[in-house]
């Protein structure tokens, strides 16, 4: 009935490769994908070829920060919900930023109200 214990040689629980791989292209934040958004289209420049990027960096969805390994990919990524769902999201009002949760934290510049007149 003995044996050896089962948890004798459990190994360290580490990172799986899936987690590892997602991390390798990490998305921008919201506020930062918006201001691309409102450049005028003069200032966006085109994008150039990059060999660690699927599809080589050519075809790209601004709206989601995603890249796709082929025109008809990144057009059945238009068609989905996901897609619609970020677009309606980047029209609306403006993301928070990181001087927003500063300020909400206390960590802004202090107001000290208006400046009363000194005699």
């Amino acid at each position: 009935m003995g044996g050896k214990c089962p948890h004798r040689n459990v190994k360290k629980r580490r990172y799986s490769h899936k987690t590892a791989r997602r991390t390798k292209f990490e998305l921008k934040g919201d506020d930062m994908v918006y201001a691309q958004l409102n450049k005028p289209d003069e200032e966006r420049a085109p994008l150039p070829l990059d060999e660690d990027l699927p599809g080589m960096g050519q075809y790209y969805c601004l709206h989601c920060d995603r890249y796709f390994s082929n025109v008809a990919v990144r057009d059945e990524h238009f068609k989905t919900k996901r897609h619609k769902k970020r677009i309606k999201q980047m029209m609306g009002p403006a993301p928070h930023t990181q001087l927003d949760a500063d300020v909400a934290a206390g960590m802004g510049m202090p107001d000290n109200g208006p400046k009363l007149m000194s005699m």
